[in-house]
């Protein structure tokens, strides 16, 4: 089930990134995301499965650019490879399509996981070296929303 994050899930989210870190994040990362969890939440979902959070995801919007951002994805390493990631990723994708003011959806990522999102549609944009933290390159991909296409 996927549902809007409240603030009771902060504990097991942050849970979550740690079970990521260091494969997939960067020990740096965390304080980062505890002020995003705190400041820059506009749209951000859990992945619930048996009460259980397993994956979470967000999305940022820039009205300027007319461009949302899918923001710091994670899935409890234990439930990779289910589809779950796949399932989250859509889920917002979709919610996006629905809205004609977004003509693009961005990610921004790194080379561990950049061929995901490439499947998932995102064509890649630009790479710059060591962006997130030593051995984490920023792999920002981009995707025009199907509604504005």
């Amino acid at each position: 089930m996927i549902r809007a994050y409240t603030n009771k899930d902060k504990s097991k989210v942050i849970e979550l990134l740690r079970k990521n870190t260091p494969e997939y994040f960067d020990p740096s990362e965390e304080s980062d995301f505890e002020k995003y969890l705190e400041n820059e939440v506009e749209d951000y979902f859990v992945y619930e499965q048996n009460s259980e959070i397993i994956g979470a995801g967000g999305i940022n919007y820039f009205p300027e650019e007319k461009l949302a951002r899918i923001s710091w994805d994670m899935i409890n390493p234990k439930s990779q490879g289910n589809g779950i990631g796949k399932e989250l990723i859509q889920y917002r994708i979709n919610l996006l399509n629905a809205n004609p003011s977004i003509e693009f959806i961005m990610v921004r990522t790194s080379q561990l996981v950049h061929k995901f999102y490439g499947k998932m549609g995102f064509e890649l944009e630009k790479v710059e070296k060591d962006f997130w933290a030593k051995n984490f390159d920023l792999y920002q991909m981009q995707m025009k929303n199907k509604i504005s296409a």
